[in-house]
């Protein structure tokens, strides 16, 4: 949410001042601290949902899929783990706005959708996805945080500040660098601002030596230099709400008139025009591909464009109009490209998600995520989801490793049910990544890649299940078990997670082999009479 104030100026310092509009001042702020309670960073990150994620597609919001001849599904998707979203003295409805990623941190940033300002940054290391940790923590008692960006060691973030209380701001809009290394930020190396008009600042990208900030309605597009914030160039806009980057040329969303595509001294030279409503005061995304522009729409979805022509090519709409949730907070607020996926923030209609296949994208469902989405980020083999006062959301991908599948490359892919069933005497082997319900293996089972199982795997007397690749099965608060029946084997090269119980029967073998692997067991590890486990892994939760 982006506050609308009257513009005040007020007296402050200024390192450097290159017109009326932007202004400079360097300085540590009475206005942040520093968490500094390792117990409450430590107590922030959540597992209470971890585990196997549900995606549901319009037919099953329909209710059209035939019972019992659900196929199982591709974007076997898990739910790493939540970050709690800040809570401190007058500040207890802060909600996560804005995600960026580089390396092996998260870097986040949270609002309010109060009258009165208050905000806060988080690092969170992703480096291990079985521990995600919450590095360092600030809070700032007088801003809205909208959007951030982590470069060269600085945090930048942009936003709202209260002028009025300000004893530096003179405008609403503001851009704050932040020295931070090692996932830490450090106030104390001095904090540099620089303020503008606008009635808020909504996007912030760093380019090359400068740092490019938008604000919203009457605003501008800003380019400081990175070093010291000085101003380089500026532009006016009506009503900005996010920036590109596109093969070094700049794009911005004007919420009056669409996509412009700017040349190096912040002129248009190409405009795709938008007729949508995109809401006052309100963020929206966009992102340039090769051939597409696709562009957050509110209440329309997400439109899909050429980049080229500028032609509308497609609509995805939002799939689902949740009851008990506002009208105005069914709304694309955010899209992110990874590869063939498609992500859209829906706000209280989840985060939902698509694929693109030849020259058309296809929606695939609706993930079972809490919260109300409001921006979405992905690289690599995660996403990361702002939802509000839900917090941050991290989700893995699972995408198969490409080694892996150069080992099973002869093999088959899987094509079936949602419930795989193998019968005793027969012998079955597949690659691929896939969503089952449930896996009953009696006789022989081989599947190399990605496997989530929302509801458990039976291995049966004396059969055979190998996994190669990852394997994912239940989710906290929704448990299910992997049961290895008399003289079974369940046989691992890869990663094993049971948000569950992991029964082993008298005779029973689980067994892991190579290098490298990893068990993940949230409940117990049963173990029954001569049943055993061999072989080299790393056991997360110490259940062994």
């Amino acid at each position: 949410m982006m506050k609308k104030m009257f513009l005040t100026a007020l007296t402050a310092v200024f390192v450097s001042s290159c017109s009326d509009e932007t202004t400079v001042y360097t300085d540590t702020s009475e206005d942040v601290s520093i968490e500094g309670n390792e117990a409450v960073l430590e107590n922030s990150i959540l597992f209470d949902d971890a585990g196997v994620l549900i995606i549901s597609n319009e037919d099953q919001f329909s209710g059209k899929t035939a019972k019992g001849e659900e196929q199982a599904g591709d974007h076997p998707l898990t739910l790493i783990a939540r970050v709690e979203a800040p809570s401190y003295k007058d500040a207890k409805n802060l909600g996560a706005s804005h995600v960026h990623i580089d390396g092996n941190y998260a870097y986040v940033s949270y609002n309010t959708v109060e009258d009165d300002y208050a905000g806060a940054i988080d690092i969170v290391h992703v480096g291990d996805p079985t521990r995600p940790r919450l590095t360092s923590r600030l809070y700032y008692t007088n801003a809205d945080i909208n959007a951030i960006e982590y470069n060269d060691g600085y945090v930048y973030a942009v936003g709202g500040v209260d002028s009025e209380k300000s004893v530096r701001a003179t405008s609403n809009s503001f851009l704050v660098k932040i020295p931070a290394s090692n996932g830490k930020m450090n106030t104390e190396g001095g904090m540099s601002f620089g303020f503008q008009e606008g009635f808020n600042a909504t996007d912030v990208k760093v380019s090359g030596n400068s740092v490019l900030v938008g604000s919203g309605k009457d605003g501008y597009l800003t380019s400081y230099k990175k070093s010291d914030l000085s101003l380089l160039k500026e532009a006016p806009f009506a009503d900005l709400r996010s920036i590109a980057l596109n093969d070094g040329n700049v794009a911005v969303l004007d919420g009056s008139i669409g996509i412009n595509f700017l040349d190096k001294n912040f002129n248009p030279v190409q405009k795709i025009a938008i007729d949508s409503d995109f809401g006052n005061y309100a963020k929206r995304t966009f992102v340039v591909s090769d051939v597409d522009v696709i562009v957050s729409e509110g209440s329309k979805g997400a439109g899909i464009y050429n980049k080229s022509t500028g032609s509308l090519t497609d609509y995805l709409p939002i799939l689902i109009n949740p009851e008990g949730v506002a009208q105005s907070d069914i709304v694309t607020n955010a899209v992110a490209l990874n590869e063939n996926v498609l992500l859209m923030a829906n706000g209280g209609a989840g985060l939902s998600l698509s694929e693109k296949q030849d020259r058309t994208m296809e929606m695939v469902g609706v993930l079972d995520l809490s919260g109300s989405v409001n921006f979405v980020a992905s690289k690599g083999d995660y996403v990361f989801a702002a939802s509000g006062k839900a917090g941050l959301q991290i989700i893995k991908l699972n995408r198969p490793d490409e080694s892996l599948a150069a080992r099973c490359a002869d093999l088959p892919l899987y094509q079936g049910k949602a419930n795989l069933e193998v019968a005793k005497g027969d012998t079955a082997a597949y690659r691929g990544a896939k969503r089952f319900n449930k896996v009953t293996v009696d006789g022989g089972l081989l599947l190399c890649g990605s496997w989530t199982l929302n509801n458990g795997a039976v291995v049966g007397e004396a059969g055979l299940f190998e996994i190669r690749g990852n394997l994912i099965v239940g989710r906290n608060g929704k448990r299910k078990n992997i049961t290895v029946k008399k003289n079974a084997t369940l046989r691992v090269e890869g990663n094993l997670a049971v948000y569950g119980d992991l029964n082993l029967e008298d005779g029973a073998t689980l067994e892991f082999i190579g290098e490298g692997s990893m068990a993940l067991v949230s409940g117990s590890v049963n173990r029954n009479g001569s049943a055993r486990v061999i072989g080299d892994f790393k056991d997360v939760h110490n259940k062994f």
